[in-house]
C-alpha cells in the first residue's frame, strides 16, 4: 500500500512537470489558432487548470500531449460559442516590432508564412499547425479536434494547397516588384549618363 501511494505521488509529480514543460508548445499553438496573445495565454491557462483538475482521467502519461491539445481545442470552441462567432480569417499583426530594414531574409520568410497561415480558415489552420508544426499523427489530430481522420486529411490537404498558392502569389509579386525596380534603376542610370 505504501509503495502504491509513493507511485501515485511520483506519477503526479511527473504529470505536473510534463504539463509545465508543455506550456510553450500550447501557447505557440493557441496563438497560431487565434492570433491574439491575451486569448492564447488565457487558453493555455484554462487548459492547464482543466488538466490539473481532471488529472485522474488521464490513464497513460504518454498520451498527455494529445490530451492537453484536446482540452485546449475544446476551450477554444467554448470561447467561440460564448462569443457567438467563429472567425474564418484573422488579421495578421506581428507579435514584436518588425522592421523590414533590420530583419534578415529568414525573418521575412517567417512573417510571410505566418501571414499566409493566419489567413487560412480556422479549421484548416488548426489541422495544419497540429500536424506540420507540432508533429501529431492524423489519428491524434482527429482525437484532439474530435473529427474523423478523413476530415483531418482533407483539411490538411486544402490548407497546404491554399498556403502553397498564397506563398507563390507573394513570391511572384515580389519578383515582379524586383524586376520593376531593376528596370527603373537602369533607366535612371542611363539618364544620368546622358546628362
Amino acid at each position: 500500500m505504501f509503495l502504491g501511494i509513493l507511485s501515485q505521488l511520483g506519477r503526479k509529480q511527473e504529470f505536473r512537470h510534463q504539463v509545465s514543460a508543455s506550456r510553450p508548445r500550447l501557447y505557440r499553438t493557441a496563438y497560431s489558432w487565434c492570433h491574439n496573445p491575451d486569448l492564447a495565454d488565457d487558453l493555455v491557462q484554462q487548459t492547464i487548470c482543466v488538466a490539473l483538475q481532471k488529472y485522474a482521467q488521464l490513464r497513460d502519461l504518454d498520451a498527455l500531449n494529445a490530451w492537453l491539445f484536446t482540452i485546449m481545442a475544446r476551450c477554444l470552441a467554448d470561447y467561440w460559442r460564448s462569443a457567438d462567432e467563429v472567425p474564418t480569417e484573422m488579421e495578421f499583426s506581428p507579435v514584436d516590432d518588425f522592421s523590414p530594414e533590420d530583419a534578415a531574409r529568414e525573418d521575412e520568410i517567417v512573417v510571410r508564412v505566418r501571414r499566409a497561415v493566419s489567413r487560412l480558415p480556422v479549421e484548416q489552420r488548426q489541422v495544419l499547425t497540429l500536424v506540420d508544426l507540432e508533429g501529431f499523427a492524423y489519428a491524434e489530430v482527429a482525437g484532439i479536434l474530435e473529427i474523423p481522420v478523413g476530415t483531418v486529411m482533407s483539411r490538411l490537404s486544402r490548407g497546404r494547397n491554399t498556403l502553397h498558392k498564397r506563398l507563390l502569389t507573394v513570391k511572384r509579386e515580389e519578383d515582379g516588384l524586383t524586376s520593376e525596380r531593376r528596370k527603373s534603376e537602369r533607366l535612371r542610370s542611363l539618364r544620368l549618363r546622358r546628362a
